[in-house]
């Protein structure tokens, strides 16, 4: 199997006033396309800050990282936005869904930024609804449906582009626990049809049903295991 992601002594530093303080402190990571992937830490551990980095929205201090075979860590802001774009589907806590703009037009969005045609859109937009449980929900909008299908709709907007890489943050964190579990499921099904994911969890649970752990602490990999 290919690497689809290859980070090499990913550092990151800020500097707050005078001082600068060392979030990540040298990550070594490769994850393979098709794995399902779980990265766990406490609070202060730099899991976010990673998951900013492997997403492209921050840039590391100093390292290298490849995505799908583009070295990231060299690019434009402009080109970043485009593999954002292109190569990541993202799943967030909040959902951050339009709250005007119906299921499908949500859903669509990303197209719009990839330069699709109004036809194309509406066309795979449609099929990702489906393959997420939404058939009967393209034309509500967010206020109109539950949290758990607000995350589907979240889930399908990710998927649209068909990117590289689904990165999830506490993706059921807003959820009850029926509702978890549907979601997570639901990340199974993604996962098996071929698409590499990548949760960024506090919770246990949700990292039991990834295939692989990584732990962090104090900005370093602490473990890397594989689940049975």
């Amino acid at each position: 199997m290919s690497n689809v992601i290859k980070i090499r002594n990913i550092i990151r530093d800020f500097k707050l006033g005078q001082e600068t303080v060392n979030v990540l402190k040298g990550i070594d990571l490769d994850i393979e396309r098709g794995e399902y992937v779980a990265i766990m830490g406490p609070s202060g551990s730099g899991k976010s800050t990673l998951m900013n980095i492997i997403g492209c929205l921050d840039t590391a201090t100093d390292g290298s990282y490849v995505l799908n075979g583009k070295d990231v860590s060299k690019m434009s802001d402009d080109e970043l936005a485009d593999i954002r774009n292109t190569e990541i589907g993202f799943v967030f806590q909040t959902f951050n869904l339009l709250p005007r703009t119906t299921a499908l037009d949500n859903v669509a969005l990303p197209m719009v930024y990839a330069g699709f045609s109004k036809n194309e859109r509406t066309k795979r937009a449609k099929e990702v609804l489906i393959s997420v449980g939404l058939e009967d929900r393209m034309d509500h909008k967010p206020n109109q449906l539950s949290g758990g299908q607000r995350q589907r709709v979240a889930v399908g907007r990710a998927l649209v582009n068909r990117p590289s890489i689904i990165l999830a943050d506490e993706p059921t964190g807003n959820l009850d626990s029926k509702t978890s579990l549907e979601i997570l499921n639901l990340f199974e099904d993604i996962h098996k049809a071929g698409n590499t994911v990548i949760v960024v969890t506090h919770e246990e649970d949700v990292a039991a049903r990834a295939k692989r752990i990584i732990r962090l602490i104090d900005g370093m990999i602490s473990t890397d295991t594989k689940n049975a």
